[in-house]
């Protein structure tokens, strides 16, 4: 955002010359300056720093959780924050600090629960890949994770919305909303894999001919099967956290954010129609998403 630029630029100097802080240090405060202004990009707030008030850093801070952000890392970014403001004072650009009365969520708040890539790792482990079921449950759980996907969405895959030449999938969200979602080589691979040697030997029901992931009896997966399909191998990796399908997707979202993802491609991949509208996201071509999945997730 132009507005901010010549503040962010005074701030660098600042942090380089005055605090004499090292090259990794200036980047990460820039970078979590830099959070604010893409929020207020997305939500089309065109202010500087100087005319922000305490409920837009409010609203910032539950964007960036609902996004997955760990209460940690929210609070190292509420930190970068409140030492911009403080710069702002100190060069008389503002008389009174937005951010002082903003609080760091407390540590110990419950988020949703997230897998670290070792846990991940772990689950695929157990499954059995003597199987036919065990290797398509392989491309099940590699597609949770590798896309960020709503049970839904998974089980309501088509085979026709699978563009892997371009590496994306097409995906219905809520309220009927499409979305290409990037896939990842080693989701890619398992998918192919569970087509060209799995799903061939199965007698596909009617109507059914178009679902990419099927049970023994040719129709598509429920979402309870899902969940079952998690729960066994939960209890077999010896994992004692709560766990659902819809934890890979909090995963996916948290390893992309924590790994320094950009806020706006991993809203658009997650499809969060809440948080934002989707006109913003015209301006994000499809190779900046893929290059996203790519060089910030741990499958890319």
């Amino acid at each position: 955002m132009h507005i901010w630029d010549s503040y962010i630029l005074g701030f660098k100097a600042h942090l380089q010359l005055e605090k004499s802080l090292s090259k990794n240090s200036v980047e990460a405060y820039l970078h979590d300056v830099a959070k604010v202004t893409q929020f207020l990009e997305i939500q089309d707030i065109s202010l500087g720093p100087d005319k922000l008030e305490l409920q837009h850093f409010k609203d910032f801070l539950r964007w960036i959780s609902e996004l997955g952000m760990t209460p940690r890392t929210q609070s190292r970014v509420i930190s970068g924050l409140k030492a911009f403001y403080r710069y702002l004072l100190l060069e008389n650009i503002i008389t009174r600090d937005p951010t002082e009365m903003l609080e760091s969520p407390k540590l110990g708040m419950r988020l949703p629960v997230t897998l670290n890539v070792t846990e991940i790792d772990q689950l695929i482990s157990k499954i059995d890949l003597s199987t036919p079921e065990g290797k398509r449950n392989k491309a099940i759980l590699e597609t949770l994770y590798g896309c960020g996907l709503r049970v839904s969405e998974l089980v309501n895959l088509k085979i026709s919305n699978l563009f892997f030449e371009d590496g994306f999938i097409k995906v219905t969200g809520k309220g009927n909303k499409e979305r290409l979602v990037p896939v990842g080589s080693i989701a890619q691979g398992e998918i192919s894999f569970y087509l060209s040697d799995i799903r061939p030997h199965i007698q596909v029901k009617k109507g059914h001919e178009d679902i990419l992931f099927l049970n023994r009896r040719g129709a598509g997966l429920t979402r309870v099967m899902i969940f079952t399909i998690i729960k066994r191998l939960v209890i077999l990796a010896g994992i004692k956290k709560k766990i659902s399908p819809h934890t890979f997707r909090h995963s996916f979202a948290t390893h992309l954010v924590e790994g320094g993802a950009d806020l706006r491609a991993v809203q658009e991949m997650l499809g969060h129609e809440s948080i934002t509208t989707t006109e913003i996201y015209t301006h994000l071509d499809r190779d900046f998403l893929r290059s996203t999945i790519i060089q910030f997730h741990p499958r890319g």
